[in-house]
């Protein structure tokens, strides 16, 4: 195969924990009848509530084929590659087993928001053994249960210079470095309507920032779709499947296959246009309709015109850091679900397994 695919996972292949019925026909066109892949795979999630192997054991079940962790990528992923602040002591913020996460990703000194909050009430200006580590850097690896909370203590974090229980000090600005995982504003899970993600808690943080300071909350790095830092980890994965594999054809093109505008297709059309000084030389948005994206009773068709011209008359849901230009978020091709985008892939690239 000269192609690989980064699928996406909530609203293309799930609904919460309800499987959608295309992933399982789409995924056995993809393996031959030992289960191998015959062409690479990466599963792209802006989650960051589990470890790879929970998330590639649970789409193993979900698809009927083997997962490897390998073939998953988390909105965390791309911590792997922040080495310099694997020593220091870190502000973990999200749900699920942060501290097996973060140190899973290499961090050797993480704390969680539960732990500062336990802490706090024990700050002592004397008994210095009772006061939690310095913190020097907050990671937020996605939404919290306790948002209230969360908020509290990570604005203390960063107001303080990482010494919660002292003094707000304005004047230490800008603060210290905040990485932040998986900007998507809302997704989509049983419910009809979409969902608050971790992209409206940062809002929040923001907003709250800016109030109280007059500046802006600024991050040493954001990943997760829409990044081009997740992207190029993602190609990285790809290519290290087809070496594993012995596939001696150069991966020509990627194959993005997302429900949602601002993430997937923002973030396919993103890279594709940094292509230049990457390997690949393609890399092109296919975009399902059993997500966030509803074609509203219109019958999908290939090709994006009617897509393009509802979202440049609709509110950007990217980050913001990430500017709206209307071309970022036209779809190369649309389809109804994950079969027909195997289908269409397999048409384009006249690959007949």
């Amino acid at each position: 195969p000269s192609f690989g695919f980064l699928f996406d996972i909530d609203g293309v292949l799930v609904r919460g924990k309800t499987p959608i019925p295309a992933a399982r026909t789409a995924f056995q066109k993809l393996v031959n009848s030992q289960g191998q892949f015959l062409v690479p795979v990466v599963f792209v999630t802006n989650a960051g509530n589990c470890l790879r192997q929970k998330k590639a054991d649970q789409l193993s079940h979900l698809l009927g084929v083997p997962i490897s962790q390998d073939q998953v990528m988390m909105s965390h992923s791309p911590l792997r590659m922040f080495k310099r602040y694997h020593e220091k002591c870190v502000l973990v913020s999200g749900q699920g087993p942060l501290l097996d996460i973060a140190q899973d990703l290499g961090f050797c000194q993480p704390i969680t928001i539960d732990t500062l909050r336990e802490k706090r009430p024990l700050l002592d200006a004397v008994d210095h053994d009772r006061r939690p580590n310095v913190l020097v850097t907050v990671v937020l690896f996605g939404e919290p249960v306790r948002w209230e909370t969360s908020l509290q203590l990570i604005i203390d974090v960063l107001l303080t210079s990482g010494y919660p229980g002292n003094p707000y000090q304005q004047e230490n600005y800008p603060h210290i470095p905040v990485l932040a995982c998986n900007m998507d504003l809302m997704w989509v899970a049983e419910a009809q309507s979409p969902r608050f993600g971790h992209g409206t808690f940062m809002v929040c943080l923001e907003n709250i920032y800016k109030k109280i300071t007059g500046r802006d909350l600024k991050y040493e790095a954001l990943m997760g779709k829409p990044s081009r830092l997740t992207y190029q980890y993602a190609e990285h994965l790809i290519r290290a499947q087809a070496l594993q594999r012995s596939w001696d054809q150069p991966i020509h093109t990627l194959y993005a296959v997302g429900d949602n505008l601002m993430t997937d297709v923002y973030g396919a059309n993103l890279w594709e246009n940094e292509l230049a000084g990457a390997a690949a030389a393609r890399c092109r948005s296919v975009l399902v309709c059993t997500g966030v994206y509803s074609p509203h009773g219109e019958a999908a068709a290939d090709g994006g015109d009617s897509v393009t011209h509802s979202v440049t008359h609709s509110v950007f849901h990217g980050h913001r850091d990430f500017g709206f230009d209307p071309g970022l978020v036209e779809p190369d091709h649309v389809v109804p679900d994950v079969d027909a985008a195997v289908d269409l892939v397999f048409q384009l690239e006249n690959f007949a397994p």
